[in-house]
């Protein structure tokens, strides 16, 4: 329940949009009503008017019949417009309020989520949650307001047929909805994790396939989605079934309500209480009424889903991130003049340290090289400057103030950082490197890709930097996309340079002259240089080298 009011707060801003697709839902319904019943009404009394031979007035209940199906019309149009309208403003305010909550999170507590259940979370889960506004609210909030419009109408003829009425609407739009719920509740959370499972395994298989292939582990992997597709295929048919049991319900309640409807409506037409043209009148009203509450099943049945979609959502989004900005925090210095002292790491309480009692000093312009193995901490050391974790011993300053004192967006801003792994969007080479810096000019551009000795390359392609390439670089080859992404760290107006691995996938002589061009740009431009490497040779020209 909280999970379903923590929904229905999110979706406050579009209250109006909301509201209006109610409300034309809501028309619609009585248009439809209306139409069947005033026409069974219309049909009847003309019969009975020409075998009795009299005159009736046939103008008004025609005109009825033709405003109804108009109303019908041009409300199942309207109805689909602003509720498909309010339901893509939904969705899309949901993705950019979790994409808030989840940024501050990323890269420490996102590491602990295979990025496939992320991309599930954010795409799949919130797509679900249509079904909350699409098939819970609306068809709920119609059934009731119909409900009530249907009774308090028959009133007006008897109470007898109110109640009848009213009984079968609540079996048909209460007690089988409730019990399709129930059934179906554990079968929709299941699929849920299902869907979410092999979204998963199929990302990160297709992104690891290279490795899979290598291993032999490929033919395992496929018999673990062969078994989660045959899981979910399996629960998708139990939720089919019962929906096909749902509404089978519905139409024996309705066809009952128009049975009780008529056994109810011959002795009060017997007696005269009620007119005969409105013997059918009735009749076809209490079988078109069912239309209301028609939806409810299908919508409680797939309220497990949804509210197991809205607790994966909430689950990654109420984790606590790594670090904690300040309330008030410092202004940061245009020197960016760090000090570590007797600094240390680890990233669980029990685990080894990654760093410890590791002291330097790195002043602004300074040109530091850090070198070690696989493991020895030297991304971690990335990290902490990047103020993505603090330091769990000694202290990390900036300009003599603990690195804790200064935002973490703040700072980021004045660094620049090529990663060990390439990250490149599905867009052109232009829109890849302007990430830098939006504003950049074509000069901009083309001097930092000579730099990185990519320019030639851009150069030969027949759309220049427009070409595309690909998702996550791939109509790149290594070499290239780690150029790329070195061009767009040196493109950023920042105080820090940092390289991890800058030359892996490079030639050897394409690797000295991309480092002799970073040299010289940063000689240039005053940037300081951190330089993250694991090979000791071609260090000459840094001013400290430091092992861990």
């Amino acid at each position: 329940m909280n999970d379903l009011l923590r929904l229905l707060r999110l979706f406050k801003p579009y209250w109006q949009w909301m509201a209006l697709g109610i409300f034309l839902a809501f028309i619609t319904l009585l248009a439809n009503v209306g139409l069947m019943a005033v026409s069974g009404w219309f049909i009847t009394a003309m019969a009975m008017a020409g075998v009795a031979g009299v005159t009736m007035n046939y103008f008004t209940p025609s005109a009825l019949i033709r405003l109804a199906a108009i109303v019908r019309t041009a409300g199942r149009y309207g109805e689909r417009l602003v509720t498909h309208e309010a339901t893509f403003r939904i969705l899309a305010e949901l993705r950019v309020w979790f994409y808030q909550h989840i940024e501050p999170l990323a890269p420490a507590v996102l590491e602990n989520y295979r990025s496939g259940d992320v991309l599930s979370r954010i795409r799949a889960d919130i797509d679900t949650l249509n079904n909350m506004y699409l098939r819970l609210l609306v068809p709920v909030a119609v059934a009731v307001l119909a409900t009530l419009v249907f009774v308090v109408a028959l009133l007006f003829y008897h109470p007898l047929l109110a109640l009848v009425e009213l009984d079968l609407l609540l079996v048909a739009g209460g007690l089988i909805p409730w019990l399709m719920n129930r059934w179906g509740h554990d079968t929709g959370k299941q699929m849920v994790e299902t869907s979410a499972q092999l979204r998963a395994a199929l990302v990160n298989d297709l992104q690891g396939m290279g490795e899979l292939l290598v291993y032999g582990a490929a033919d395992a992997h496929a018999a673990h989605i062969r078994h989660l597709s045959r899981a979910l295929a399996g629960q998708q048919q139990t939720l089919s079934r019962l929906n096909g049991v749902a509404q089978g319900a519905l139409g024996l309640c309705a066809n009952l309500a128009m049975w009780a409807m008529l056994l109810s409506a011959i002795p009060l037409v017997a007696d005269k209480t009620i007119a005969p043209p409105d013997l059918t009148m009735l009749a076809l009203f209490a079988l078109a009424s069912f239309e209301a509450v028609l939806p409810l099943p299908l919508a409680f049945q797939s309220l497990g889903e949804t509210l197991a979609a809205a607790r994966r959502i909430f689950g990654l989004a109420d984790e606590l991130p790594a670090v904690v900005e300040p309330a008030n925090p410092e202004a940061v210095p245009q020197r960016l003049d760090f000090s570590l002292r007797n600094l240390g790491f680890r990233y669980h309480a029990e685990a080894t340290s990654a760093l410890q009692h590791l002291t330097l000093d790195f002043p602004q312009g300074h040109k530091l090289a850090v070198v070690g193995a696989t493991g020895a901490g030297k991304s971690t050391l990335t990290s902490l400057l990047l103020r993505f974790r603090d330091p769990t011993e000694g202290e990390l300053l900036l300009a003599g103030v603990p690195l804790a004192r200064y935002s973490g967006e703040a700072l980021r801003e004045r660094i620049a950082v090529v990663p060990q792994q390439t990250h490149l969007f599905n867009a052109t080479l232009r829109d890849n490197l302007l990430l830098a810096k939006r504003d950049a000019t074509e000069a901009e551009l083309d001097a930092v890709c000579r730099t990185a000795l990519i320019h030639d390359f851009i150069s030969q392609q027949p759309q220049g930097y427009a070409t595309w390439v690909g998702e996550t670089g791939v109509r790149l080859s290594g070499g290239q996309a780690k150029r790329v992404v070195i061009a767009r760290a040196l493109l950023k107006p920042a105080s820090l340079l940092i390289l991890d691995e800058p030359t892996e996938g490079l030639d050897a002589e394409a690797a000295a002259q991309v480092m002799a061009n970073i040299l010289a740009h940063v000689e240039s431009t005053g940037q300081s240089l951190l330089l993250i490497t694991h090979r000791r040779h071609g260090l000459e020209a840094m001013d400290n080298v430091f092992t861990l």
